[in-house]
């Protein structure tokens, strides 16, 4: 089947509501502001709070028992296989336990586009919640019955959760969201991912849940949220454009519109909304597979775009930086307590600084915020590994690495952390949004199962150096950014789409400035 391309269906759809009637007549006074409705507010707050934490949670909970948890796979295995691994075994073991929740993720932004589409955003959501919820039954039960077996599932089952949750979660929030409400909504995701860590930072402390008696408690402690958030799933709100434009069902979609919205009958923006969605749906644009995204040379640099900031936000080093964090505080002179309490502290300036999300964007273009992040990333990554590898040198070096930290953390934030994981909701109009977002969790998940495996033995072979090539990492974006990324703040898909069609040929700069005249 041919599909239009983006920027005949942009000018079609410009031409028609230039030429609709209805639009010509539309009284003002019918036009309604979009209103923060409970439904909007509920989908927000309980999807962030009920499936991104938990997720994070299950990221960043292994740090701190993982001793103890070590030694209670050891003992268990010994007592029901008699099976001694020995020292390289037990590594080996262990790393699997780490990276099938990262092997997950893969698998699930592999298949997040054909789930989102075949069930629909909240469907999507709900299939996140039965997997989180099994997940951490394994994790409560595995120390009773003995099974590392149950907490390997349990690992694999938390990571395909995340991996559909990273693919559709921003998609679900841009679609629900008016677009004055989009700045708002985008950053939810990566900041529930952020809390979730900090989260688990606090209940894997030995003097809170870490401990060699309730560590299983520890793991499975974010299914309290599961539980709340999930309990009322019939109240969350499906993307009305996903019913509407996918399945055909115009009334349930005008209805959901509307509960979303706040909109009386007669609004003229609830028609709006309608009539765009109408378009759409007329131009019999099907949703597009990732073979057929990827072959079409319309999406290759949108699809570039979203697949190295997602990656690159991984090959950026934040993760690294929390593993290494703990030893750099020892060598500032902090005892091992106090080096884990400020670990905990960079966890907390991550978050605290994450909740300026939602006010940045709001207030700030997209483009400058990227740019301003990628360079301070960049520059604060290379005096962290120089004053490293010279540490030895200078007595103030070692304060100064800490330094470096919070200040790279502060800045990742402000772009680099949330922007990767809703541009594409920006840059994709809804055939080929699913596939294109789950395309780019693939290669977030894959550079974090990179980043994993590969940072210890770099570590060894190479010291401070490592950090060398995460700093050219947030440069290279820094360049992306600069030359291709459009400015998506305040512009529908449809808008931003012609903008990149051409790919590395696109003046994005140039046409930017000529629709804004136009």
């Amino acid at each position: 089947m041919d599909h239009p391309k983006v920027g005949e269906l942009s000018q079609e759809r410009s031409l028609s509501f230039s030429e609709s009637p209805l639009m010509a007549h539309k009284n003002p006074k019918q036009n309604e502001v979009p209103q923060w409705t409970w439904s909007l507010k509920w989908a927000a707050i309980g999807s962030s709070i009920g499936a991104a934490v938990p997720v994070g949670y299950c990221t960043g909970v292994m740090n701190s028992p993982a001793e103890v948890m070590r030694s209670w796979c050891n003992e268990t295995l010994i007592a029901r296989y008699d099976l001694d691994l020995g020292e390289s075994g037990l590594e080996l073991l262990w790393s699997a336990l780490v990276s099938i929740f990262l092997v997950g993720g893969a698998i699930g932004s592999v298949v997040g586009a054909t789930v989102a589409n075949k069930f629909g955003r909240r469907g999507c959501f709900n299939i996140c919640g039965v997997l989180l919820a099994l997940a951490a039954i394994c994790f409560y039960a595995c120390r009773p019955l003995d099974s590392v077996e149950l907490l390997l599932l349990g690992r694999l089952l938390a990571g395909l959760a995340g991996g559909l949750i990273t693919a559709f979660m921003p998609m679900w929030h841009s679609e629900i969201s008016s677009l004055s409400q989009r700045s708002t909504l985008a950053p939810l995701c990566p900041m529930g991912l952020t809390l979730g860590v900090v989260v688990a930072q606090v209940c894997s402390l030995r003097s809170v849940l870490g401990g060699p008696e309730n560590w299983h408690l520890c793991l499975a402690f974010y299914g309290l949220l599961v539980v709340v958030c999930y309990a009322p799933f019939r109240w969350y709100p499906e993307s009305p454009k996903w019913m509407y434009v996918v399945k055909g069902h115009k009334d349930e979609a005008r209805r959901q519109l509307q509960q979303l919205r706040g909109y009386s009958d007669g609004s003229a923006s609830l028609q709006a909304e309608i009539d765009e969605m109408e378009l759409e749906a007329a131009s019999k644009v099907e949703a597009l597979g990732l073979v057929q995204v990827l072959r079409d040379p319309q999406y290759r640099l949108p699809l570039i775009i979203v697949c190295a900031f997602l990656g690159g936000q991984q090959l950026s080093g934040i993760n690294a930086i929390f593993f290494y964090s703990v030893s750099i505080f020892r060598k500032a002179g902090l005892s091992i307590q106090a080096s884990q309490w400020a670990n905990l502290g960079a966890g907390s300036l991550n978050l605290a600084t994450s909740m300026l999300g939602p006010i940045l964007l709001e207030r700030l273009n997209r483009r400058p915020l990227m740019l301003f992040s990628t360079f301070f990333c960049t520059v604060f990554l290379f005096l962290f590994a120089m004053m490293l590898y010279f540490i030895e040198s200078f007595s103030w070096f070692a304060m100064g690495c800490i330094g470096c930290i919070f200040l790279y953390i502060f800045f990742f934030q402000f772009g680099l952390g949330p922007m990767p994981f809703f541009i594409g909701a920006e840059l994709f109009e809804l055939a080929p949004r699913p596939a294109a977002m789950s395309l780019g969790s693939v290669v977030y998940w894959i550079c974090n199962f990179i980043i994993g495996m590969a940072f210890p033995t770099l570590q060894n072979a190479f010291g401070a150096l490592v950090f060398l090539p995460f700093s050219v990492a947030c440069l290279l974006l820094f360049v992306l950014t600069k030359r291709y990324l459009p400015e998506t703040r305040g512009r529908e898909p449809s808008e931003v789409a012609p903008l990149v069609a051409s790919g590395f040929k696109s003046k994005v700069l140039l046409n930017h400035h000529a629709v804004s005249q136009s």
